[in-house]
């Protein structure tokens, strides 16, 4: 919940001047609701994307405050973010209704980042990985190979978002290891293989590199780093060195 319209334009405008026509890698920018539709405006003859950080499940109806998809449709969002650990933690975000927003995004051909990981007393007493089994496995009931290769799994530690911390570029490893591996398991190699798997949580111009250069680590899914135009520049240009 950071910048007005006009906030997000700048960062939008910023990001199109480095980047307008740029094919090393994917780059996504998710504003908040209300400037969706201008920063949509902005960047649509760029290389850059739109995102959304949520969406509701259901298309229209009763839901006061909700955004539906066919909404962010509308405003040529591509991308959605669903299940970010802020949304779990402070708005009863539930696998279930992660894997309802999921299907959704991907019935109306968004892009779904869905958002796993622990939070700092399940890694400290052992439980990482059967908390990632437990929402990878309700997260992405029901869904088609053909869905799988279609979104992107974003690992993010509770323990590392916004706290400073981040996971030693091994310890994200083995969690992106262990969802390619579930992937891998409940689907095929194949669809494994090319899956996107994100890392999230404090990423820095200065742990980028490193965290990249890890072989099942696919990108970052940055906050509160993004919000200035210039950290967030540094940021894609290493990771991509």
């Amino acid at each position: 919940m950071h910048k007005t319209v006009q906030d997000s334009l700048d960062i939008a405008i910023g990001l199109k001047r480095k980047f307008y026509t740029f094919g090393e890698a994917d780059i996504v920018i998710c504003p908040p609701f209300t400037a969706l539709s201008k920063v949509g405006d902005e960047i649509s003859d760029s290389s850059i994307m739109l995102g959304a950080q949520d969406v509701y499940w259901e298309e229209e109806g009763a839901f006061t405050g909700e955004v539906s998809p066919k909404m962010l449709k509308d405003v040529r969002v591509r991308y959605v973010i669903i299940g970010h650990s802020e949304r779990r933690i402070l708005f009863g975000e539930t696998d279930e209704t992660v894997n309802k927003k999921v299907k959704i995004a991907l019935k109306y051909g968004m892009i779904p980042i869905m958002c796993v990981g622990e939070k700092l007393e399940e890694r400290d007493n052992g439980t990482t990985y059967e908390i990632l089994e437990k929402q990878l496995t309700r997260g992405l009931k029901d869904l088609t190979k053909d869905d799988i290769s279609r979104l992107i799994i974003a690992y993010e530690p509770v323990w590392a978002i916004g706290t400073g911390r981040t996971a030693t570029p091994h310890q994200a490893e083995e969690a992106h290891k262990f969802i390619r591996n579930f992937i891998e398991k409940h689907f095929e190699k194949e669809v494994s293989m090319k899956a996107r798997i994100q890392y999230g949580g404090s990423v820095k111009p200065d742990n980028i590199a490193r965290l990249m250069a890890e072989e099942d680590i696919d990108g970052a899914l940055v906050g509160g780093a993004s919000l200035d135009v210039n950290t967030f520049v540094q940021i894609v240009e290493n990771s991509i060195l």
